[in-house]
């Protein structure tokens, strides 16, 4: 009788302890998840800010009129550059910042680069190979989400000149009254 009492302790016991890490598991994933969306959130909120509607407006109007050697204000950049290296490090959800900032980030990436790389030339003027290389990591990670998660059918317009031009404009037109 005393050995089915330690079995059951035995078994019971294990059991608690595997139920226990799965639900430690669970709630550290939940919390994670959370904490990432938390953190989006305040990031949109940031992109949505009156200093950073001025400096897409800024950026879109130059990249807009090939105006091209007028570009020295890198805050967007420099906003991709830390949600890129945050969602790099495993800081932010993939899925999430590919949601929220997916489209911009891609076509600004990419109207940066074409048809002048003005990314390049400010790596090379300012001797830093590694400047926005956390932005072009979050590019290609948000052109693979696309395929992904829009087929292939949808590959072929990623990257299209007419939509990126249309974003451009969008921002242009951005009110940055108070």
């Amino acid at each position: 009788m005393s050995i089915d009492i330690a079995v059951w302790t035995f078994v019971g016991t294990w059991t608690l302890v595997i139920g226990t890490i799965v639900l430690m598991w669970w709630q550290t994933r939940q919390t994670r998840i959370l904490n990432s969306a938390n953190v989006v959130m305040a990031l949109r909120e940031r992109f949505a800010s009156l200093s950073m509607r001025r400096a897409r407006r800024f950026l879109a109007t130059r990249l807009l009129n090939n105006q091209h050697e007028d570009i020295t204000n890198l805050e967007v950049g420099a906003f991709f550059e830390l949600v890129g290296a945050l969602t790099h490090r495993g800081v932010l959800e993939e899925d999430l910042v590919w949601e929220a900032f997916g489209t911009w980030a891609a076509d600004y990436y990419h109207a940066l680069r074409h048809p002048v790389d003005l990314i390049g030339q400010a790596r090379s003027s300012l001797r830093d190979p590694l400047l926005f290389h956390e932005f072009e990591w979050l590019h290609d990670r948000v052109l693979h989400l696309d395929r992904a998660n829009l087929g292939s059918t949808h590959a072929e317009t990623i990257e299209d000149e007419e939509e990126i031009r249309i974003l451009l404009k969008r921002e242009g037109d951005l009110d940055i009254e108070v």
